[in-house]
């Protein structure tokens, strides 16, 4: 009998501290309630959550708040693309011009083999720590290869091969992680206006000679492909290619061709002509550097 009446109280003292901690938690839900704007709310449920930092906001969260008062433009979202664009138009009442996605280049071209000056590094295999290392190999501009990109990057898009970070555009997002951690900056994003983009694959502003005596491809300087090309202006030593001006349907070989290293070449899909012409060729992992490339040798990369 008075085991029964023990269990009786506990079971009352229980139920009366679940009825105060009920009234408790009521209570601190009304007081310390936060209205959230509707509008934020809707954004939210738009964007794809991945929280990748790659519109300059901590996760989408912030970014849904700063696109619901304005202060930010609504094609940020790398990973939800034109599609995530327009539907923020929606919500916010504007119309959202259509916008091409960015994605990542490798401003260099040498694999391990193709770099010179070369130390048998002992140190912690990261980018960041060989940086500080002056003379890990030859060439200060090019990519150190030891994956740091690879790393930091969610969705398996870059690999490293034979020394060098390649990307795979099917699976690149644009989200601009890679271009961050990269302690060389030669991770730049630029504009897709179609499946496949020239790009300089050289980030080396030395002179041709300095050049040729760190790296066998890459850019010497000699500015063939920037004369009588609007589309390539020299900065210093080094072409730049003004993807402003950058129309995909124009006829592109005639400046790869003017190209004697391997610095200049095309990213992302081959076209299906293109395609064709080496429908019957077993393709190289990579064109040695033989003064000759041209659109046809060029190494097609995603």
């Amino acid at each position: 009998m008075l085991t029964a009446t023990t269990v009786f109280l506990a079971a009352i003292v229980l139920s009366l501290l679940a009825v105060a901690m009920a009234c408790v938690l009521g209570w601190a839900n009304q007081a310390f309630h936060v209205e959230v704007d509707p509008k934020v709310e809707r954004i939210n449920d738009v964007l794809p959550g991945a929280n990748c930092g790659g519109c300059g906001y901590v996760g989408c969260g912030e970014y849904a708040e700063a696109v619901a008062t304005g202060d930010a433009d609504l094609t940020l979202c790398a990973p939800g693309g034109g599609g995530c664009a327009q539907a923020l138009g929606e919500i916010m009442g504007v119309e959202v011009s259509a916008a091409m996605p960015y994605r990542a280049v490798i401003h260099c071209s040498a694999t391990w083999e193709q770099r010179l000056g070369r130390t048998d590094y002992k140190g912690e295999t990261t980018c960041a720590a060989a940086n500080l290392v002056a003379d890990y190999q030859g060439c200060t501009y090019g990519c150190l290869g030891l994956g740091d990109c690879q790393n930091v990057c969610d969705y398996g898009a870059i690999d490293i091969v034979d020394g060098l970070a390649k990307i795979n555009y099917e699976a690149c997002i644009g989200c601009k992680a890679c271009e961050s951690v990269c302690p060389r900056n030669i991770i730049s994003m630029v504009p897709f206006k179609s499946d496949r983009m020239m790009v300089v694959a050289c980030s080396n502003d030395d002179f041709g000679k300095d050049v040729k005596n760190v790296c066998q491809t890459g850019c010497i300087g000699c500015k063939a492909c920037s004369r009588d090309n609007e589309l390539i202006k020299m900065d210093g030593n080094l072409p730049i290619i003004d993807y402003e001006a950058y129309d995909p349907d124009s006829a592109m070989e005639p400046i790869l061709d003017k190209c004697r290293m391997e610095s200049l070449f095309f990213i992302g899909k081959p076209t299906p002509e293109e395609l064709a012409k080496i429908a019957h060729e077993e393709m190289p992992d990579r064109v040695e550097a033989d003064f000759k490339t041209t659109v046809d040798d060029t190494e097609w990369r995603g």
